[in-house]
């Protein structure tokens, strides 16, 4: 096992040379139909007996990808099947989260109850995360995830129906907002785990920019949708379609064809099941690395809307559309990173430390812009930093653990994340509110921007000892 002192190469694959740091490859490959021309190098068989199935060299592309080849992880039938009904998913998704944000705005007329907000449905991933990663190593995925997503849409049907009779008050959005979380502490790693059931390990890089591309791609969506029905009827009818998407994604999960998924068998239970995925997560530097700036820029400026919300009512003055403008450019920007990152040959940690450190600058250098063109550039390419960021952070920590411990280390990873926002986010809708907006973004794009540079210079130096 890598030591955490050693020093972290360039290339994740130069690390990854034990039995016990390879990606895992070891899972049957006969359901996924890999073309002749598949790009990614075959995956080999780990050692019987092992504790944990090792990880193997994470796959390098020799050559440039063509286009044909951008989202092959579709030509996997339960994958796309996955993909479109998380497409629509994801845009309900984007429809409630703004309609949610600027409905509370509105009746608290306050940046800080936004915030709030954010941290209440973030929190129960924060305190409770590891337990929903033990969960999803002992238990079936997509069940889980059936359940999950039920409960969401229960959730989403309580909100349409407040809103759409007049009686939505702040304080029905803050329960809500905790039911919420309590759904994402299971729902995250096991979703995070399933895209490996559905695609195999071969195909699990490009499956994981695929499911970023079509988050983004809801983001450019459901902020517009969102935006319209807000200036038109209110945002009640955003929570009734969040609703329906919900159910429909139970409804696919249960016509995926079960033969065709890669399970792993689940984790028997233990003593010290958490402790053994820090320990075992901390000795990786392709773990460890992308937790510390996860955390960094969490806490600090993945709770953008919180701030946009501030922009678009106090500082543009261009109401609950201009909001949803705010967000789609920057779910633009985003979705061109996710596309970039499908693309990219090599997986490496420069790459994650280079995306948090543009993330941050952008940030910063737009917070006092005073042109709202300009500003909405600014916040494109923001877009663009912040998932070759996220993403590249995702696919290294995934493929840099193996399939007995990865939901541990994933809720781990989500815990850092999303706990991070519950943290950030009224934090920076109290400095919004006691600084300004502009003070507020400048500060969240300065942090991650100089953590991002310190790892640089010292990962630098300690290839160089």
């Amino acid at each position: 096992m890598t030591s955490p002192s050693s020093a972290v190469p360039s290339s994740v694959s130069d690390t990854l040379s034990n039995p016990i740091t390879r990606p895992y490859s070891g899972l049957p490959r006969a359901h996924a139909p890999y073309p002749p021309s598949h790009p990614y190098p075959p995956a080999t068989p780990h050692p019987p007996g092992h504790p944990y199935p090792p990880t193997g060299p994470i796959a390098v592309v020799s050559e440039k990808l063509p286009w044909k080849h951008t989202f092959i992880s579709l030509r996997v039938h339960n994958f796309r099947l996955f993909a479109i009904s998380h497409l629509i998913a994801v845009i309900a998704v984007w429809m409630q989260r703004i309609s949610q944000d600027w409905l509370v705005l509105q009746l608290s007329g306050s940046v800080a109850a936004v915030g709030i907000t954010v941290a209440l449905q973030f929190l129960p991933v924060l305190v409770l995360g590891p337990w929903g990663g033990l969960m999803a190593d002992r238990f079936s995925k997509r069940r889980l995830l059936q359940l999950c997503q039920a409960s969401a849409g229960l959730c989403a049907a309580a909100l349409g129906t407040l809103a759409l009779t007049h009686s939505l008050e702040v304080w029905h959005v803050y329960v809500v907002a905790v039911i919420l979380g309590l759904v994402t502490v299971l729902d995250q790693p096991s979703r995070q785990v399933f895209v490996n059931e559905l695609v195999g390990p071969d195909y699990l890089r490009n499956a994981i920019s695929v499911n970023s591309t079509t988050f983004q791609l809801g983001g450019l969506i459901g902020p517009a949708i969102a935006g319209a029905l807000l200036s038109a009827v209110g945002g009640g009818w955003a929570f009734v379609v969040n609703a329906c998407a919900c159910f429909a994604t139970v409804g696919m999960l249960s016509m995926l064809r079960v033969r065709e998924l890669f399970t792993a068998p689940p984790t028997p239970k233990s003593k010290g099941m958490l402790r053994e995925a820090v320990r075992y997560a901390w000795a990786k530097p392709t773990i460890r690395w992308p937790w510390v700036l996860a955390g960094v820029v969490a806490v600090f400026a993945l709770s953008l809307p919180v701030l946009l919300a501030a922009y678009a009512d106090h500082v543009f003055s261009i109401g609950a559309g201009g909001y949803g403008l705010l967000n789609t450019l920057v779910a633009l920007g985003s979705l061109a990173g996710a596309i970039a990152s499908a693309r990219r040959r090599r997986l490496r940690l420069a790459t994650v430390v280079a995306g948090a450190g543009a993330y941050g600058a952008l940030l910063a250098a737009a917070a006092f812009v005073p042109s709202l063109p300009v500003f909405g550039a600014l916040m494109a390419l923001a877009g663009f930093g912040a998932l070759t960021f996220l993403t590249s952070a995702n696919q290294l920590v995934q493929t840099s653990a193996n399939m007995g411990i990865r939901g541990r280390v994933m809720s781990l990873y989500t815990m850092v994340l999303m706990g991070g926002q519950a943290l950030g986010g009224p934090m920076l809708g109290g400095l919004a509110e006691t600084w300004g907006a502009q003070w507020a973004l400048f500060l969240g794009g300065v942090l991650p921007a100089v953590a991002a540079g310190v790892l640089a210079v010292w990962l630098r130096r300690g290839r160089r000892a």
